[in-house]
């Protein structure tokens, strides 16, 4: 949601002291107190404070204040549920496949925001092709990069693997030919 342009003006909340607004965004976080309990309680500190009149708040800018407060609030607390969710369910996967759903979600956003603005009745911006296009190529090279690490990971385990059953199976007294025989059925080495 795109904030709206006030021609280079701050909200009067913007040039509160530390103090007022450290108060103010605490009460509304708190949700003890409705908001017109909360602004009377903030142009109390306004007035303590020697501020000019003008400086008080008024109702519908501490409405829009609250409003946009909450809805950054919502998008946290869904973002963190989001991540808990995930970190629960890849908590013992392997790095890889949380790369992976790392890469798949930047896709999606890419491809969402390529969608709406195509559905926009403005022209899209070669500037902005440009950066989608960026964006699909770097998730494309880290896909590439990780594919590579995981094989890479995955031949090392293999020799490592082994390695480790040839020396088991040479003090069990198994013949060369018997060891390279075990190497070639289980792990496809030679």
């Amino acid at each position: 949601m795109a904030e709206k342009r006030t021609r280079g003006r701050r909200s009067k909340i913007d040039v509160l002291p530390t103090d007022i607004k450290a108060a103010l965004n605490s009460m509304l976080r708190d949700g003890q107190l409705d908001q017109q309990e909360i602004l009377t309680i903030v142009n109390d500190y306004i007035e303590e404070a020697g501020l000019e009149d003008a400086a008080k708040l008024s109702r519908s800018g501490l409405n829009r204040y609250a409003s946009k407060m909450e809805g950054m609030g919502a998008r946290i607390r869904q973002l963190r549920e989001v991540s808990e969710v995930w970190v629960a369910k890849l908590g013992t996967a392997p790095t890889s496949d949380v790369g992976k759903m790392l890469q798949e979600i930047v896709r999606t956003l890419a491809t969402e925001t390529g969608l709406a603005m195509s559905e926009s009745d403005k022209p899209i911006e070669p500037k902005v092709l440009g950066q989608l296009a960026l964006v699909a190529q770097r998730v494309e090279q880290a896909a590439m990069a990780s594919h590579k690490r995981e094989t890479e990971i995955r031949t090392a385990f293999a020799e490592e693997a082994a390695n480790a059953m040839e020396e088991v199976a040479k003090s069990q007294g198994l013949t060369r030919d018997g060891v390279k025989a075990i190497k070639q059925q289980i792990l496809g080495i030679v």
